[in-house]
């Protein structure tokens, strides 16, 4: 009998296919073998596969080809045993057996007297989503996720449990903590848990601690050209255009959070598009030249100015490109207009690469870390010519509310009737836990229906709605996969604007 699909748009390049929970593998495999015009990614949900594609067109084309698609029939698998020892003292520990009627100890009882199996990966990389062989007992997340959640914390949410392999925010019940490195570079595969592997949970009794990555090291090339970075101001990184196409393994894209202002960049200094430069947020940077330089500085408004090692001063343009001499020292001032800075070097910043692109992701931790006072950054052997000046376009001031475009989101038949409208007529205001992860708002919370959705795919500009009715706006570090219902998508013309949005300033969604 062939099974039923649910087939909707998740923004303007995704389709999320919503089927039975034992079929996710047997589709996701069926996609593999037989991919769809533009396919580009498929991501496994807890009862869904979306397939993002190359463009909206193919995005249409491929939701008729799925609607019209029969569904396979369910396969089973029987992977290797991992046993994970878990020092159970999670700070909702308590919480977690008041939902199960029992006592902490019983919790811990459930917990590790079951089998496991690795359904799919998603959220960050080596996030695997682990389903209990044996009926498990459903277990509510929290209201409010967490801004930050301890790398190593074994956590349960709905039928599921897992274990986070980085420091990232989260919404799941923490129960405990383990020092198994679930995700490391240095091994093939780099995730510990992959879909099928069966999981034993142990008690242990001795203090753990979850290892902390080193980041790759930072050197200056022989050729001996660099930026010696003196003041990074409130967050300077590494970014190119990203690592697409590793969903899959909960490693999103990344890359530059307003993407036209890097290649913008890039065009004025002669780089190729996706040539790595340096993103900052809020200004205050102080950069020093070592070797004569081309930069352009695009993206957010602030002041430049340039010091020769003479004690002689000069005051460059954004969106032109200018020369910075051996020695001279780049200040930008704070940021007036916009929230992120793009500074592109002629050759492209030239630290190593991580799985294909030279981005810090800050929620996988992958890539450079964010650069500090004192770093030498390298830059590569310039190729290209430099460009003529360019117009930038223009960045949220926050004076007036910033207006976002959206499209409604696969979800949006599970809110109560008016929530969208009152969505749209909000003000939202951006809170100061907003980061490249996501825009947290805050305003009159929106009515959701009961209950929880299945963890499913999610892209950039995804506006979630958890229980306290609060709207978060995904950005280029988003999560791969989530579990709150996604009422709204930022349209794909916005998406730079989004990355524009000063903390602090307010929005409208349109």
């Amino acid at each position: 009998m062939e099974r039923q699909v649910d087939v909707r748009r998740l923004g303007e390049r995704a389709v999320r296919v919503r089927v039975d929970p034992t079929v996710v593998e047997a589709l996701r495999a069926r996609l593999v073998a037989e991919s769809l015009p533009g396919q580009r990614e498929l991501i496994p949900g807890g009862a869904s596969v979306t397939v993002v594609f190359d463009g909206p067109r193919s995005a249409a084309d491929g939701a008729r080809a799925l609607r019209a698609m029969s569904v396979p029939e369910a396969v089973g698998s029987d992977g290797r045993l991992v046993e994970i020892g878990v020092v159970y003292d999670g700070e909702d520990l308590r919480e977690v057996a008041q939902q199960l009627g029992t006592d902490e100890a019983g919790v811990v009882r459930i917990h590790t007297e079951r089998d496991w199996r690795v359904g799919f990966l998603g959220f960050a990389p080596g996030f695997a989503y682990l389903r209990s062989v044996e009926p498990w007992p459903t277990v509510a997340r929290r209201s409010v996720p967490r801004v930050r959640v301890p790398a190593g914390t074994v956590a349960v949410a709905a039928e599921y449990s897992a274990v986070y392999p980085r420091v990232s925010p989260g919404g799941w019940q923490l129960i405990g903590r383990t020092d198994a490195e679930l995700w490391s570079l240095d091994r093939d595969p780099a995730a510990l848990l992959v879909p099928g592997t069966r999981v034993r949970f142990v008690a242990v009794r001795e203090r753990v601690l979850a290892p902390v990555p080193a980041g790759p090291p930072v050197e200056l090339p022989r050729s001996g050209r660099g930026i010696v970075v003196r003041n990074p101001g409130l967050q300077s990184l590494v970014e190119d255009l990203g690592r697409p196409g590793l969903s899959a393994l909960g490693v999103t894209r990344s890359g530059a959070a307003d993407r036209g202002a890097l290649r913008q960049a890039n065009r004025l200094v002669g780089n190729p598009a996706g040539a790595a430069g340096i993103e900052n947020a809020g200004g205050g940077v102080e950069l020093v030249a070592a070797g004569n330089q081309v930069l352009a500085v695009t993206g957010a408004d602030a002041d430049l100015t340039i010091e020769t090692p003479q004690g002689r001063w000069r005051t460059v343009e954004r969106g032109e490109p200018f020369a910075l001499d051996d020695g001279d020292r780049l200040e930008i001032g704070p940021t007036v207009a916009g929230m992120r800075l793009v500074i592109a070097v002629r050759g492209g910043i030239a630290t190593p690469e991580v799985l294909g692109s030279r981005s810090t992701d800050t929620l996988s931790r992958l890539g450079p870390p964010a650069l500090a006072a004192g770093d030498v950054v390298p830059v590569g052997a310039p190729s290209g010519v430099v460009g003529a000046p360019e117009v930038l376009p223009a960045v949220p001031a926050g004076s007036d509310p910033t207006v976002l475009d959206v499209v409604p989101g696969p979800d949006v038949d599970l809110f109560p009737d008016g929530a969208w409208r009152q969505l749209l007529d909000t003000v939202w205001s951006v809170t100061p836990n907003s980061d490249r992860v996501g825009l947290r708002l805050t305003g009159p919370p929106i009515d959701r229906a009961a209950g929880e959705v299945q963890s499913q795919a999610l892209v950039p500009g995804a506006v979630q709605v958890p229980p306290s009715g609060e709207p978060v706006v995904f950005g280029v570090d988003h999560p791969t996969t989530g579990g709150y219902p996604v009422i709204a998508v930022v349209a794909e013309h916005h998406l730079d604007r989004l990355a524009q949005v000063p903390l602090g300033a307010e929005v409208r969604l349109r």
